[in-house]
């Protein structure tokens, strides 16, 4: 296989240090700012309902209205992402959330003038947050790859989980943010003025993404193609072998994503990722919900607030702490061992009696830590698990199962709710026992020994 000299051959992206460096806070706070508006929504439910006169069933059924429009959009990023890039994708997403932001502020409005109609607009302005959501799944690809590019020596592969960790600690950042600029602003300008307030957030980071640099992978596996569709083969292939990339595989993302290696993390980790979002919707997005309930915890509402800032605090932690173990036990490992954690500490909280508010807490404070904290090993996780091509996409897919997971658990609940059953019992069926199952389901998966680094 010769190469003709008269081709002029595209030039290996590279990324620096500091691109990397800058690339990671940037996502950090995108991320952040993207969990504001998503949990914003959860946190603001039960006086959202009050206003429209919704009762605990219908509220739920509505966020369940909600949850199917942000999956729908959240695993339709992943394949355009694999075609227009990471960057663009990130900045894509952000937009999105200070349009939903935007918007929601609006929805009551709307609602009021017609509660036909506005419901529509409030369920479609929602589910354009399903872009803030999919940032996640976004943000691990995109620094799975950078990571790959700078973090080579054995001793800073073992330290990627960790750092990434950082990045995806945003979730209890934001969700603290989140329950702080409820507890503030409520008073003041009631649900309307906090969505108007997350916009802004969002806004910089948009700006920002300027200095975002793309992935060396994807920039470099898309001049190896473009060598291959005009007609190079020979200088297609020796520089997709000089960038460490992959081309044999040319299907839509969206096909070979069911394919070979991609096809077992799919199933296994999505499972595992849609079971866990049944705790997260019951735990975390429908907490206020479960918290405030005469048959959950009856704890007032501003207490309630009190405690989801606390707990979300301890959640932070979580991220660290199972992004370092991941790095040294494997994150497979790591996630299953968190989850399993995370069941028996919610249970311990649904059977303590609501007047122990300290004990409340602490069995709170420990199933966020064990719930949340293992997603920063497995968003990681999710990018060690496929080759470029499907990377986004299949991140995008097991990402949109945590919303199908909050899809059917919400209409379960719902139908608890309504049929009588408490909300502590309905927590510990649709909240506590799903969670444990999907501790078991991610040990399907290929796990990976601690410091490999993937490169194409």
């Amino acid at each position: 296989m010769t190469i003709s000299p008269t081709i002029r051959m595209p030039e290996l992206h590279q990324v620096t240090l500091k691109d990397v460096r800058v690339a990671t806070w940037i996502c950090f706070f995108a991320w952040t700012f993207a969990v504001y508006d998503f949990v914003l929504f959860g946190n603001l439910l039960p006086s959202f309902a009050a206003d429209m006169g919704w009762t605990e069933a219908q509220s739920t059924t509505v966020n369940t209205w909600v949850t199917v429009g942000t999956a729908v959009v959240a695993f339709g990023i992943g394949p355009i992402v694999d075609k227009i890039g990471r960057r663009k994708g990130i900045i894509i997403s952000v937009i999105g959330a200070a349009v939903a932001s935007a918007l929601t502020a609006v929805a009551g409005w709307a609602i009021g003038l017609s509660a036909g109609i506005g419901l529509v607009f409030l369920l479609l302005v929602r589910s354009v947050a399903g872009l803030g959501y999919g940032e996640q799944a976004l943000n691990a690809t995109y620094l799975n790859e950078l990571f790959a590019q700078v973090y080579t020596s054995p001793e800073q592969a073992k330290r990627r989980g960790f750092i990434y960790s950082m990045v995806q600690s945003g979730w209890p950042i934001g969700s603290v943010i989140a329950a702080a600029s409820v507890y503030v602003l409520f008073p003041i300008g009631g649900w309307a003025l906090c969505f108007v307030v997350a916009v802004f957030p969002a806004i910089f980071i948009a700006i920002a993404g300027i200095w975002l640099k793309e992935s060396p992978q994807f920039k470099n596996r898309k001049a190896a193609l473009e060598l291959l569709r005009a007609g190079h083969v020979a200088e297609a292939r020796a520089f997709a072998a000089a960038a460490g990339v992959s081309i044999e595989e040319q299907t839509a993302p969206l096909s070979a994503v069911f394919k070979g290696e991609s096809l077992r993390a799919v199933v296994c980790i999505g499972l595992g990722f849609t079971l866990s979002w049944f705790g997260v919707l019951v735990f975390v997005i429908l907490g206020t919900s479960l918290l405030t309930s005469a048959t959950g915890k009856d704890i007032d509402f501003s207490d309630s607030l009190l405690i989801l800032m606390i707990s979300n605090g301890t959640a932070f932690f979580g991220y660290l702490f199972h992004g370092w173990l991941g790095d040294r036990i494997g994150r497979r490992n790591t996630i299953a061992l968190g989850w399993l954690l995370a069941g028996l500490s919610f249970a311990a909280m649904v059977w303590t009696p609501s007047e122990q508010s300290v004990l409340i807490i602490v069995w709170y404070s420990a199933g966020l830590f064990f719930l949340i904290g293992p997603f920063a090993a497995l968003l990681f996780f999710n990018g060690e698990s496929f080759p470029v091509h499907t990377r986004a996409t299949g991140g995008a897919i097991i990402n949109a199962g945590g919303q199908v997971g909050a899809v059917i658990a919400g209409i379960l609940v719902t139908a608890s709710l309504g049929a009588g059953v408490s909300w502590n019992t309905t927590a510990m069926l649709w909240g506590v026992v799903p969670t444990v199952i999907a501790a078991v389901v991610i040990l399907g998966a290929r796990s990976l020994p601690p410091g490999a680094v993937r490169v194409d």
